[in-house]
């Protein structure tokens, strides 16, 4: 099975004058179709720098990332751009909706951005907005909606395109206990029905839900094991 991410000896280095951050050093991880992959490790160990990675939000210093078997260091910002667009879904801790549209609206852009025609994303957005139990909240603003609801809206946005993979930064980071177990509920089920998933935590209860989990510290992974989802 060829993996859907892989990341070779990476290095990312930023800089800012003469100064230089090394927030990777030299990772080597592969995932899977399969997997629910769960990165855990304290502020500042390189948890978000190896997620824009792998979603090309950034390239790295050293190093190769593929993507879906695309080399993203040898990209065109436009081929990086379509990869991020039908390649990956993106769910943050802070939603990101657009205020001013409603939720069937966010759902639809990504798909309007892919030149989907309009009758065949409204469909799919409303079968996306049910799929994660919102299918009575479409018309709704962000402001109208609670946290865990925004976020359901955020991950149905992620999976407008359908992308085989989805990375999440902290999903449940805003969300109370109750929210957090039903958001992850739906994860689990998208990674039960084919999608590869990567996601940051703090939240070391959340681990039940993966069935891989790698731990990262000071940009270096110092374990990554395969377990059985206990949910």
């Amino acid at each position: 099975m060829s993996p859907r991410i892989q990341l070779d000896n990476v290095k990312k280095v930023y800089k800012s004058g003469s100064l230089e951050t090394i927030a990777l050093r030299g990772v080597t991880l592969s995932v899977y179709p399969n997997d629910f992959l769960m990165v855990v490790g304290p502020s500042g160990s390189g948890k978000s720098t190896m997620l824009h990675l792998m979603g090309a939000l950034d390239k790295p210093t050293e190093g190769k990332v593929f993507i879906e078997g695309y080399d993203i260091g040898s990209l065109k910002k436009n081929d990086l751009a379509n990869i991020r667009l039908t390649k990956v879904g993106f769910v943050f801790q802070f939603f990101n909706l657009i205020p001013t549209l409603t939720a069937i609206e966010n759902v639809e852009l990504p798909m309007a951005l892919a030149n989907v025609p309009k009758k065949l994303r409204r469909k799919r957005a409303i079968e996306l907005l049910k799929a994660v139990g919102l299918g009575h909240r479409t018309t709704h603003l962000p402001s109208e909606l609670s946290g865990g609801e925004q976020q359901r809206v955020a991950i149905a946005r992620a999976l407008a395109n359908n992308p085989a993979i989805l990375l999440l930064d902290e999903p449940t980071g805003n969300v109370d206990s109750k929210t957090a177990a039903s958001i992850m509920q739906v994860l689990t089920n998208l990674n039960r029905d084919g999608r590869t998933i990567v996601m940051i935590t703090h939240n070391h209860e959340l681990i039940k839900y993966a069935n891989r989990v790698a731990q990262i510290r000071d940009g270096i992974i110092i374990s990554d094991e395969r377990k059985e989802q206990e949910v």
